[in-house]
This record gives C-alpha cells, structure tokens and sequence, in this order.
C-alpha cells in the first residue's frame, strides 16, 4: 500500500515538472515574440539576436553568479533594475537593457534562456530555415559539409541550417537531429540495435527449452 502511495506521488511530481515546462515554453514564447516584434520595429532583428546570443554566452554562461542574482526570488524587482544599470548600463543596447528590465518587472528573468532559445526559433521560422545538427565521428570537410546541406535543401520545406559537431565515440556514419527527431545511422547504434535483439533472442530461447522441460509432454 506504501508502494503504491510512492508511485502515484512520483507520478504527481513528475506531472507537475511537465506542467511547469509546458508553461515556461508557453511564457518564453510570449516574450521571445515582444522581442522580435520591438528588434523588428527598430530594424535591429540580427543586431539584437547576435547581442542576445553575447548576452547569453559572454555574461551568463561566464559570470553563473550574476545570473543567480538576477533570477533570485529573495531580491526586491527594484534592487535587480538597478543591478542590470550598474553591470550592463552602457555595455548592452538601451533596447536589449529595457527589455531585460520587462522581464525583471515581472519576475520573468529566470526564463530568459529559454527566451533565447524561442527567439532564435521563432525567427529561423520567418526565414524558412531549418536547424539540422549533424554529428559525425570525425569533422566533416567544408565541400562535404556543402555537399549534405545541398542534398538536405531538396528534402527539408525550408533552407537548412547545418551545425556541425563531432562525436570520437561514433564508430561511423551520422546522427542527424531535426527538431525533436533523432536519425540515428552510426554503426555504433546499429551494432547496439543488433546486440540486443541477439540478447532478446538468446533470452526467448532460454525461455523456450525451460518450458519444454517442465512439460515434457507438449512436445
């Protein structure tokens, strides 16, 4: 009975991380189009996309305590607009500042990479781009690299955009993210495929002669 108690609270919890996602996603998404349609209004659109992007890599992911600070609940919305004019007063565009400072109003900071992340998104679908992440084991030469995106513009509804990474651990082939969708062709993956369905054969079989040998007289 304590059993099932623990299951069906891990199972609340789990529903209530998934709600908080769904609703991060949501909030991002709103905030990530204000942004767009005010770089748009400016006629600033990569200009501010490519400070967001130094925003994000230069100060947050460098200076992890700042960011701390600002996304902290126990400091006063007041004390974190003056933080953001002291540190980046002078140093970010009066626009990028003010909007930093929107989402400080309303407690929103804490969502700010994810912000990053749905902004970038939103704007590849105005451009009709497609991100596509390409892993290989060894790096990929620039006319091969030319070669794949020319073959992927055939087969995607958009003009794909080729972020190239490799992996040593692969012992061949590629693994192509789209979106959510994982292509999976590397040796390594098949050779994995194939060991577990020789285990779950290997298994069956196992099964198979204990069944025959506890009833001798179904054969």
């Amino acid at each position: 009975m304590a059993e099932s108690r623990d299951v069906t609270a891990e199972h609340a919890r789990s529903a209530a991380r998934i709600e908080a996602d769904v609703s991060v996603e949501h909030i991002a998404e709103v905030y990530a189009r204000a942004f767009l349609d005010a770089a748009e209004a400016a006629r600033q659109t990569q200009a501010l996309l490519a400070e967001f992007d130094s925003l994000v890599a230069d100060v947050l992911d460098r200076y992890p305590k700042f960011e701390a600070v600002i996304c902290s609940t126990m400091i006063s919305r007041e004390e974190i607009a003056a933080v953001l004019d002291r540190v980046l007063g002078g140093r970010i565009s009066p626009l990028m500042l003010n909007f930093l400072k929107v989402l400080s109003r309303h407690g929103r900071l804490d969502c700010l990479r994810v912000i990053h992340r749905r902004a970038h998104a939103l704007y590849d679908i105005l451009q009709n781009r497609v991100r596509v992440r390409l892993t290989t084991a060894a790096p990929l030469s620039t006319e091969l690299a030319s070669r794949i995106r020319i073959a992927l513009r055939g087969k995607l509804e958009g003009e794909p955009v080729l972020e190239l990474q490799s992996d040593p651990k692969l012992i061949g082939g590629a693994v192509l993210r789209l979106g959510d969708t994982v292509y999976d062709g590397s040796i390594a993956n098949q050779l994995q495929i194939l060991r577990q369905q020789m285990m779950d054969r290997s298994a069956h079989e196992i099964q198979s002669r204990r069944n025959r040998f506890r009833n001798p007289a179904g054969n």
